[in-house]
């Protein structure tokens, strides 16, 4: 205990390197567990949405290839022995957003699957008369009341955006009389008689094919919250290792006066633990904060991107704040592992010997160049052979690794060469002192340069994503008009009535199909000038419309020619197995799913029960207006069924806008903390450095030049990490879109370049250096003379 409180004495000498040490390994926990908090957040709703109705648990029968079929089935199956119920699924736009309704039959329905305030007769009779639905309690609150929705009453285990209804009501609001998207299945079948051609019966946990489906988007979420913690370690690294330095007297005393080896060990393994759950306890509560602040983005960007609903608010749960916890000693214990191995290897009076010190920081040294220089090999290694998601982020960070630790050694020969190359005493002096203060502050600018080149990496790729994803909108997003029908009748009756308009009408019918094990989807196109001059295909056959047209092609997504190897003139071979030849493959970004686009003649033809709602309209421009309210007042289409051009673009640029909104953030806070890193640094070299100097002062220079030298130290270090990050950031970003983007989303995207983007962003170094810097270098403007004359007091 006397030993513990010796060494803790040390922190109450020095509250600004405390701070730095608990802030830093705050902050670091804090990123990490938010990102891993709004992980767990969606992975519960995940699961919540596959153990809706009993979905994880129960089978269910499907038509063979995923539409819609007769309900008129479930009275067959009923009557032949199967105990099944019936489930339709679809969307509704309700108040500006878009409802997914989901129609169950409760007499039938199993009793695991069927929502419990059903079990009160009161409550089952509003329900079977339409006048009462369920709907998580988010959902109920905004959406009461409004129609045509019925009343909603709030259900806890129901996800967000789900409004449970009787399946008559469904039916009718979604268009869909008389059809049903799946039964539910509350056993084997045993004793049935044989399933009727065209349904099949699926295994319970088809739902959690979305959370399959978002396992790049939180991969990537990961790596970020990853990269934020070990730019935080390196604070925590820095002050430990300077805490440590500062303690070789103390410990060499320690030693002389009997404490064994074992039991100092033992006692700074105890303050560290120590110190490292306070500062996890504060992380798990600023990554709460982080998490909560940005999770309503990141639901949008699932629901956006993916169709899946996860909660917009945060619930507290062990799994993530426990973690939280966990990383911090972990971390604290890898920050310090470089000092205690240092201190257990070492004789006995070696630590207060600083030449003893300086050759175990230069043996280090000699390692962390070697750890580098292994590490960007094997980046290289990873590259080459980069096959999928978890390679490339593994080439990502051995590159990032390998570089931050080959730039000490880097920067440190060409603080030689300018020492060497400098004309004048004060210069040599400049760049000699700037070189000696290279280990302290390397691992702040290490941090600083893992933030930088991210910054930088991941700038270049949401910017080179923006200019092809808007380029690709402009391309598809031809029409002037699109309208959408409410059922089949008024969609047959939409289509007659602007065949007597001087328009064109391109029908936008699709299908969900499953293909190679996969869902997918399926489209029809009308041969028209449009396509042919709007649509720039990335590889194609000789006259791929044309062939299209001819009924025997198929045009499908860079996304599917990636994921199975198919490119033009290659054999697919449709669900329904229909042998067709790949036409052409075209970009399809933003879309994780598979897509093929066959003739609307062939799409019906095998899919007669197709919905035909989805239209879009060809029209002069100046005349859209005019057609959208002749729309609404002669034919009766709502408002709400008909979306402009404009509309449609600007919605999907604030899904691309929400999407990167995250990673934008975490980039903030990154820089945030590397700068954080720099100034604790400084800081607590500020104190060490009065014997270098005061013997500067006492030959002339003043204070206030001493100052200026250290601010001007500062700008020109973060200057040339700004030099260094940009290659590492290009490289970063050239993995990202080749090999991360590809393995994640399935699509490849040119790589521009931004010169504007890393003026501003070396512009934003220069300043967060020098803000760093500031406050060290007014310290020392304002320390009286009388401290730099006790210098001179003190054999050294």
């Amino acid at each position: 205990m006397i030993v513990l409180r010796a060494l803790l004495s040390h922190w109450v000498q020095r509250p600004v390197q405390l701070a730095s040490l608990l802030l830093g390994l705050a902050l670091a926990t804090a990123l990490f567990t938010g990102v891993q908090a709004i992980n767990a957040e969606a992975r519960t709703s995940y699961a919540r949405a596959a153990a809706m109705l009993g979905q994880d648990q129960l089978s269910r029968i499907e038509a063979e290839d995923g539409q819609l079929f007769d309900q008129a089935s479930f009275v067959k199956l009923r009557r032949a022995g199967w105990k099944v119920s019936p489930v339709v699924e679809g969307e509704l736009r309700v108040a500006g957003s878009t409802a997914r309704l989901m129609g169950v039959e409760p007499v039938s329905a199993p009793a695991s699957a069927a929502p419990a305030p059903l079990a009160e007769t009161n409550e089952l009779l509003r329900f079977l008369q339409g006048n009462v639905g369920f709907a998580a309690p988010a959902t109920a609150a905004n959406w009461s009341s409004i129609d045509p929705l019925p009343e909603l009453r709030p259900l806890e285990g129901l996800i967000e955006g789900v409004v449970l209804l009787d399946i008559g009501q469904a039916q009718r609001l979604l268009g869909m009389e008389g059809q049903i998207s799946h039964l539910v299945l509350a056993d084997g079948g045993e004793g049935a008689s044989a399933l009727p051609q065209g349904l099949v019966i699926r295994p319970p946990g088809g739902a959690g094919d979305v959370a399959r489906l978002t396992d790049s988007f939180h991969l990537n979420l990961t790596a970020f919250g990853l990269l934020s913690f070990v730019v935080g370690l390196f604070i925590v690294h820095g002050a430990v290792g300077l805490a440590f330095e500062q303690r070789r007297a103390m410990f060499r005393t320690l030693r002389a006066l009997g404490v064994p080896l074992n039991g100092l060990m033992a006692s700074l393994l105890t303050e560290l633990l120590v110190l490292a759950f306070l500062a996890g306890v504060v992380g798990v509560a600023l990554g709460y904060l982080v998490a909560s602040l940005l999770l309503p983005d990141v639901s949008a960007t699932l629901r956006g991107l993916y169709g899946a609903s996860v909660a917009s608010s945060l619930s507290l749960q062990p799994s993530w704040w426990l973690g939280g916890l966990a990383v911090s000693l972990i971390g604290a214990l890898i920050a310090a592992g470089q000092s205690l191995w240092r201190l257990a290897s070492m004789p006995l009076l070696a630590p207060a010997q600083p030449r003893a010190w300086m050759r175990a920081s230069e043996r280090g040294m000699r390692m962390q160049l070697g750890a580098g220089i292994a590490l960007l090999g094997i980046s290289g290694l990873l590259i080459w052979q980069a096959q999928g998601l978890v390679t490339g982020f593994a080439a990502l960070g051995t590159l990032l690794l390998g570089a931050a630790l080959c730039l000490p050694v880097l920067l440190g020969w060409v603080l030689q060469r300018l020492t060497a190359a400098a004309r004048g005493v004060g210069r040599e002096w400049f760049w000699a002192d700037t070189g000696q203060q290279l280990p302290g502050v390397s691992l702040a600018l290490m941090a600083l340069l893992l933030a930088l080149s991210a910054n930088i990496g991941v700038g270049t790729m949401v910017s080179s994503f923006r200019m092809t994803f808007v380029e690709w909108l402009d391309q598809r997003l031809s029409s002037e008009l699109y309208a959408t029908a409410r059922d089949q009748a008024e969609g047959e009756a939409l289509r007659a009535w602007l065949a007597d308009q001087d328009v064109d009408v391109l029908p936008i019918w699709n299908v969900k199909v499953e293909l190679f094990n996969a869902p997918a989807e399926l489209f029809g196109v009308t041969d028209h000038p449009t396509y042919r001059q709007n649509w720039r295909l990335l590889q194609a056959l000789e006259a791929p419309w044309d062939k299209l047209a001819a009924g025997d092609h198929v045009m499908i997504n860079e996304q599917l020619a990636r994921r199975e190897g198919l490119w033009p003139g290659d054999a697919l071979t449709l669900p329904n197995g229909r042998a067709m030849t790949v036409a052409g493959v075209y970009g399809d970004y933003g879309n994780p799913l598979a897509q093929l686009h066959v003739t609307t003649d062939l799409l019906v033809q095998l899919y007669p029960d197709v919905p035909r709602l989805r239209h879009a309209v060809r029209v002069a421009p100046d005349q859209a207006e005019a057609l959208r309210q002749a729309l609404i007042t002669d034919f009766g289409l709502p408002a709400s069924q008909m979306i402009d051009q404009a509309s449609i673009k600007q919605a999907s640029l604030n899904v691309f806008e929400r999407t990167f909104t995250v990673t934008a953030a975490l980039n903030v806070l990154t820089m945030a903390v590397a700068g954080f890193a720099l100034l604790t640094s400084l800081l607590t070299l500020s104190g060490m450095r009065l014997p270098q100097l005061a013997p500067v002062w006492a030959m002339g220079w003043t204070r206030r030049r001493l100052a200026g030298a250290e601010l001007l130290r500062a700008i020109l270090l973060a200057g040339f990490v700004m030099v260094c990050a940009v290659p590492l950031g290009l490289a970063l970003s050239w993995i990202l879109l080749n090999v991360v983007n590809v393995a994640a989303f399935g699509w490849q995207l040119p790589m521009f370049l931004f010169p504007g983007q890393w003026a501003t962003l070396g512009l934003l170094a220069l300043v967060v250096a020098g803000l760093a810097a500031l406050w060290p270098a007014w310290r020392l403007s304002k320390l009286p003379p009388a401290e730099l004359l006790k210098v001179f007091a003190n054999e050294r």
